[in-house]
C-alpha cells in the first residue's frame, strides 16, 4: 500500500517546497494541500470541525496550484494533489489553464482533489448558490475535461459554457489528472464519484466498508466498471490496525495527516509516519 501525507500549509507553516523536499526524500508517493479562497468575517457557517472557533489556518492557506508549482519545481517523483480544491469557486477556463499547466511542467504528477465545499459564506461571496452547488462543480470538472482532451473544447451547461476553443497544453496524463471527490460517504457524493470522478476520498477514512457497496451498485447502474473507482483515505491519523484494515479492503493509498507547524514539527513526524509504514525501505 502507498502512503501519502497532507499538511494544512500556510503562510505560517514551513515552505510547502521544503515539505515536499523532504517528504519525497523519505519515500512518500503524494503530498496534498487544501485551499480556501479567503473566510468571511461573518462566519454564519459553523466550523466543520465541531469545534466554537474556525482554526486559524482556514484563513491564511497558500493558492494551492501555485504552491505546488513550486513544490514540483524542487522534486521530481512525488505526486502533486490537491486536498481538497473548492473547484467550483473557480472559473473553470482558467482553472483548467492553471491545472493543465502544472501536470505539464511536472511531467504528469498532478492529482486533483476536489470538493462541494461547506462554508457557505465562502460560496456566496462567489456568487454561488450553496443549494446548487453539486451541479455546479459537475459542470466544471465536465468542462475542464474536454478543456484537457479535445483539440476543439466546447461545454454547454447551465453554470458553465466554453464555446468551440483551442486550449493548450494538455496535461502529460491522458484525459488529465485523476479527479478525486473529497467528501463523506453520503449517497449524492458516490453517485457523483461514480459519474465523473476517477476516486473517493474519504474524509478521515470513515465509513468506507458500508460505502463500497452503495458505490458499486452507482457505477454499474451506468455501465462503468466498479474497480476503475480509486479509493484514497485522505487525512487519515496513523494507527497500524486501520492501516492494515485499509489494506484489507483494497485500498491502494492512503494519505496520511501531519501537523501544520514549522520543520522543527514536521520532520520528525515525517520520520516517525516514514519509519511506522516502512516508506523508502
Amino acid at each position: 500500500m502507498r502512503y501519502g501525507v497532507t499538511i494544512f500549509a500556510t503562510d505560517q507553516t514551513w515552505r510547502i517546497d521544503e515539505v515536499a523536499v523532504a517528504a519525497e526524500a523519505r519515500g512518500f508517493t503524494s503530498l496534498y494541500i487544501p485551499e480556501h479562497t479567503h473566510i468571511p468575517v461573518s462566519r454564519t457557517t459553523p466550523p466543520p470541525t465541531g469545534e466554537a472557533e474556525l482554526a486559524e489556518g482556514y484563513k491564511r492557506t497558500l493558492d494551492p496550484f501555485i504552491a505546488l508549482a513550486a513544490a514540483g519545481a524542487r522534486t521530481s517523483t512525488i505526486r502533486l494533489g490537491t486536498g481538497i480544491s473548492l473547484i467550483g469557486q473557480r472559473e473553470p477556463i482558467v482553472t483548467a489553464k492553471a491545472i493543465a499547466t502544472l501536470d505539464y511542467l511536472t511531467g504528469g504528477r498532478v492529482d486533483l482533489g476536489i470538493g462541494f465545499g461547506w462554508n457557505i459564506d465562502e460560496m456566496e461571496n462567489h456568487g454561488i448558490d450553496p443549494t446548487r452547488r453539486r451541479e455546479l462543480v459537475r459542470e466544471t470538472v465536465l468542462a475542464m475535461r474536454s478543456l484537457w482532451t479535445d483539440d476543439v473544447a466546447s461545454f454547454d451547461g447551465d453554470f458553465v459554457q466554453v464555446a468551440p476553443s483551442w486550449s493548450w497544453p494538455k496535461p502529460v496524463q491522458a484525459g488529465g489528472p485523476p479527479v478525486l471527490l473529497g467528501s463523506a460517504p453520503a449517497p449524492k457524493a458516490l453517485a457523483a464519484v461514480a459519474e465523473y470522478c476517477d476516486g473517493w476520498m474519504p474524509i478521515g477514512g470513515a465509513g468506507i466498508r458500508e460505502a463500497l457497496p452503495v458505490l458499486r451498485e452507482r457505477c454499474e447502474e451506468i455501465g462503468r466498471d466498479p474497480s476503475t473507482v480509486t479509493i484514497v483515505p485522505f487525512g487519515t491519523l496513523y494507527e497500524p490496525g486501520k492501516l492494515e484494515y485499509y489494506e484489507s479492503i483494497g485500498v491502494d493509498e492512503v494519505v496520511l495527516r501531519i501537523p501544520a507547524g514549522g520543520p522543527d514539527t514536521v520532520l520528525p513526524e515525517l520520520d516517525r509516519l516514514a519509519a511506522a509504514t516502512g516508506v523508502g525501505g
